[in-house]
């Protein structure tokens, strides 16, 4: 219908889909099908699938090439403020400036000032478009104010109290209100002890306050306590999605977030920081290898035995940081409970790398006929084994005590550490018992 310039069949089943639905279609149209498009329906029809478009930025940059300026600045105007300040934030200062001076000026003052927040704090994700009554309102006016203020708020679902001043002061849930007698006052029936965050307050902060509390919204306030926007679930979720990525890539040991559209170059960029480090961890390993070259060319047979015990406490390293990560990340570890965690995991460690020595001992005894290789083999795992859970604890939360976002503490930089620390009580133990091996 789009191709054939049916805009009365187009309209009528564009309009039938999901805002979702429309932002998928809309992504797989031509630059030809895209200026149709931008034909058939207005700014305001547009900005309502762009609230849900996640793009990234240089994909915002080359759509907003293929529509006109004033069209796209009045289709930003219509969009919820605070997703088109993510928008905003991503594109060139160019594009940015063109934008805001063709915008409406009431629409576009309240977009600069949430671009002066910093991008993941409270102020930088809230949104101004909210609904707030005075606590000397009745409930009969508070009803008509809210029909009134609905349409262009992003939120009804509470209704936020202030003061003369603007100040928070209470809170009303929708059902509250419906169900309050008319002539009651607001100030008579608001919840006082509202739960608020302050603007400067950090996104994954909110985050675990609308969790903990089961928030549909959470309101924003100022140093002074001045009600001055609002963060919803949905907004919530991005965030819940973006700091869990941000995890995912440091603990792969990236910098940055890669995204599929990256190009080689970008991609390198931003796995080299940790592989150089990583590369200078793994000369120590050399080294060590080259100070028991002796022992290793008594009984070469050790050397088989290497990526076995390093491997392995690479692997249970990683899953405690997991565990520690996850854990500070949601809040359930508390100070009180750092020691508990930390023997918890240390004594895992020790009955899980008991098991998997005996298993090797056995096989080696089996394979080699060598009780006291064996039995090397298999205490250097229990021991690297124990130890590497152990770090896994401690360095994820040392480092959140520090200040550093525990994350930092990556898988690859677990796995080098343990290997450094599994060869050396290898070697240490062959050597101890190198008269008995000979």
């Amino acid at each position: 219908m789009l191709k054939n310039d049916n805009i009365d069949g187009f309209r009528k089943g564009f309009e039938a889909l999901h805002n979702y639905e429309q932002s998928e279609l809309f992504m797989e149209l031509d630059d030809t099908e895209l200026n149709r498009l931008y034909q058939f329906l207005s700014p305001r029809e547009v900005a309502e699938f762009f609230d849900v478009l996640e793009l990234e930025p240089e994909e915002y940059e080359t759509i907003f090439d293929t529509m006109d300026a004033r069209y796209t600045s009045d289709m930003l105007g219509e969009m919820q403020y605070d997703n088109a300040v993510d928008i905003l934030s991503e594109i060139s200062r160019d594009k940015l400036t063109s934008f805001l001076t063709l915008m409406d000026q009431a629409d576009a003052q309240e977009i600069r000032m949430l671009l002066n927040y910093e991008e993941d704090s409270a102020g930088g994700i809230m949104t101004t478009e909210f609904v707030s009554i005075t606590s000397v309102m009745t409930v009969r006016e508070a009803m008509i104010h809210l029909k009134a203020a609905a349409p262009d708020s992003e939120t009804i679902y509470y209704v936020f109290v202030v003061d003369e001043q603007r100040r928070l002061v209470g809170i009303l849930s929708l059902r509250e209100l419906i169900i309050a007698d008319d002539d009651e006052y607001i100030g008579d029936i608001m919840i006082e002890r509202v739960v608020s965050v302050k603007v400067s307050a950090d996104q994954e902060d909110v985050a675990q306050i609308v969790r903990d509390y089961d928030f549909l919204a959470v309101p924003v306030v100022d140093y002074q306590e001045h009600l001055v926007g609002i963060i919803t679930a949905d907004d919530i979720m991005d965030v819940i999605h973006e700091e869990a990525g941000e995890d995912y890539s440091r603990l792969a040991g990236m910098t940055e977030i890669e995204a599929a559209t990256d190009s080689s170059l970008a991609t390198a960029k931003k796995r080299l920081p940790w592989l150089i480090a990583l590369t200078f961890m793994g000369m120590i390993t050399a080294t060590m290898l080259t100070v028991f070259e002796d022992t290793l060319a008594q009984v070469a047979v050790l050397g088989a035995f290497i990526p076995i015990i390093g491997g392995m406490a690479g692997n249970t390293g990683t899953q405690s940081l997991a565990v520690a990560v996850r854990g500070i990340a949601t809040g359930e570890i508390k100070a009180e409970s750092k020691l508990k965690l930390a023997l918890r995991e240390m004594g895992s460690g020790m009955i899980t790398g008991t098991v998997c020595g005996a298993i090797l001992f056995a096989i080696i005894l089996v394979m080699y006929q060598s009780p006291v290789l064996g039995l090397i083999v298999s205490s250097s795992l229990m021991i690297a084994m124990t130890l590497a859970t152990l770090l896994g604890t401690l360095v994820p939360l040392a480092m959140s005590r520090v200040g550093v976002d525990p994350a930092v503490a990556s898988g690859p930089f677990i796995t080098t550490s343990n290997d450094i620390i599994s060869l050396l009580i290898y070697f240490s133990l062959a050597n101890t018992f190198m008269t008995y091996l000979l």
